[in-house]
């Protein structure tokens, strides 16, 4: 069952970002100076200023003037008359932290589209985490999608050049953020994709291909190899479809790996389109639906990075795939599906299938590879989106509270942030039923019994899950989002296992 992948590359071409120690002979024709809101002018920036002839602490009074603040990501252009530099521009970066600096290197490639290179200058003394997170907001800035065949838009920046005037080399963090970024477009990419190119098969496809690049064992299961191993759910999902489901795992093993080495396994959803089934939703909550694949997308695009860097423990990622479709074929509600393992489900909502084939990526964890740590991702309810809004906050609900603390931390570390929903006992009651182990769907609080029907999957191992509906898609560019697919979910996880011990307190 298990088969290498082939050699095709499934990275996109992202801009170059490369740190310059000192400030460089012959620079671009944009220079952009990065400006915190509680500073003047970085220091590198007033030399960049002598050798290019402009006074840059009069253009900043001038543009503080017409409005110009250094709140992150403000942008103001200065054009030149004269010279090889033909503009400067103002960035600003607020107060200089991780978060802020992540904003200001999204504003810089926006602005730069279609430009070969920016020559940036930035406040001598920023930390290693503040300059990835530069970098990286330097490649979420840059994403775009689009298959127009007239006028498709400006390319994203060819180059930025990163330099705060010191000899100090800093190209190691430049890089982590670099791939940290990647691991956000690559999530987009994958979520963003329209669903008439997109299928279960598609998705095995592309963590084949992932597998290739970066030293991942692969193996998908097809729909016979499904039914001859019980995965119920998954199966069920997606018998209303002409495409049928695949369940795929991803497998990393770090150098000297011993049996002592944490074992992590992600769990994804990966509906590449949900219509509801028989419980069909509404037009207008079928928009967006081909990113219901973003917790599968998040999985494959994380373990894409792990290897690169040089993560230390265990993992592997389950990508659970089906297309949720109305037919003659369908799942109904009224059904009694039996999962991998053996727990049975009564179906009420065919819309509630997320939940439905994560369980068998659980009970398959639980059964077959044991770990120490299982984290599930998804797009899973709209209701964590009336508890929490929109584009800032991810639910978390989490079984271990160590676990919980180090995903939070990796959230805000990362840019998307989680918040700790609870996970009462009291509520079980309201997914009860004569018929079957538990039901998939209940008038009850939406996004917390879908958590305790996934944590019945979950055993006795320290468990989380992600339910990302709420940042999975940005309404405009904003931040480091682009319009549409965030690909949440990618940035986090990789923060997360990359991280000196993201298991402490566990096992």
């Amino acid at each position: 069952m298990a088969r290498r992948s082939s050699s095709s590359s499934p990275f996109p071409s992202l801009p170059g970002v490369a740190w310059q120690p000192g400030l460089p002979v012959h620079g671009s024709p944009t220079w952009v100076i990065v400006v915190g809101d509680d500073s003047g002018l970085p220091a590198a920036a007033k030399e960049a200023g002598e050798r290019l002839g402009v006074d840059l602490d009069r253009l900043l009074e001038v543009q503080q003037e017409t409005g110009f603040s250094a709140s992150a990501g403000a942008v103001a252009a200065y054009p030149l008359l004269a010279g090889e530099v033909a503009e400067i521009v103002l960035v600003g970066a607020g107060d200089g932290s991780p978060k802020d600096l992540r904003h200001a290197g999204a504003a810089i490639a926006r602005f730069g589209r279609g430009k070969d290179e920016l020559t940036t200058v930035v406040a001598e003394g920023i930390d290693d985490a503040a300059l990835q997170a530069f970098a990286e907001g330097v490649v979420l800035g840059s994403f775009s999608y689009t298959l127009k065949t007239v006028d498709p838009g400006k390319p994203a920046v060819g180059k930025v050049t990163l330099t705060d005037g010191t000899a100090d080399a800093r190209q190691p963090a430049v890089d982590r953020g670099i791939v940290v970024g990647r691991t956000g477009w690559l999530a987009r990419q994958l979520a963003i994709t329209p669903s008439n190119e997109k299928d279960p098969a598609w998705m095995a496809a592309r963590a084949t291909e992932v597998a290739a690049a970066t030293g991942l064992e692969v193996t998908v299961w097809d729909e016979k190899q499904l039914a001859e191993e019980g995965f119920g759910g998954i199966l069920a999902v997606g018998q209303g479809s002409t495409r049928p489901p695949r369940f795929i795992r991803l497998d990393y093993v770090p150098a000297g790996a011993t049996k002592k080495t944490p074992y992590v396994v992600l769990v994804g959803k990966g509906i590449t389109y949900d219509t509801g089934g028989l419980s069909l939703k509404p037009r207008e909550g079928m928009v967006s639906m081909k990113r219901d694949m973003t917790g599968g997308g998040s999985v494959i695009a994380t373990m894409s990075a792990l290897r690169e860097l040089g993560a230390n423990v265990r993992v592997t990622g389950l990508i659970c795939s089906a297309e949720n479709m109305p037919s003659g074929s369908s799942y109904r509600p009224d059904d009694v599906i039996r999962h991998y393992g053996g727990r049975t489900t009564e179906v009420k909502n065919t819309d509630a299938e997320g939940r439905l084939v994560m369980a068998d990526g659980l009970a398959y964890a639980v059964k077959e590879l044991k770990p120490d740590v299982l984290v599930d991702v998804a797009t899973l309810t709209g209701a964590i989106k009336v508890s929490l809004g929109a584009m800032l906050y991810g639910g978390m609900f989490a079984t271990d509270d160590a676990l919980a603390d180090n995903l939070a931390d990796a959230g805000r570390i990362s840019g998307e942030e989680v918040w700790r929903m609870p996970l009462p006992p009291e509520y079980e009651d309201l997914i009860a039923t004569p018929i079957a182990d538990s039901v998939n769907s209940s008038k009850g609080p939406g996004s917390i019994t879908a958590a305790l029907f996934l944590k019945a999957f979950a055993g006795d191992i320290p468990w989380a899950h992600l339910d990302l509906s709420s940042i999975a898609e940005s309404p405009a560019d904003r931040f480091e989002y682009s319009v549409g697919a965030t690909g949440a979910g990618a940035r986090l996880l990789t923060t997360w296992l990359t991280a000196e011990a993201p298991t402490a307190g566990i096992g």
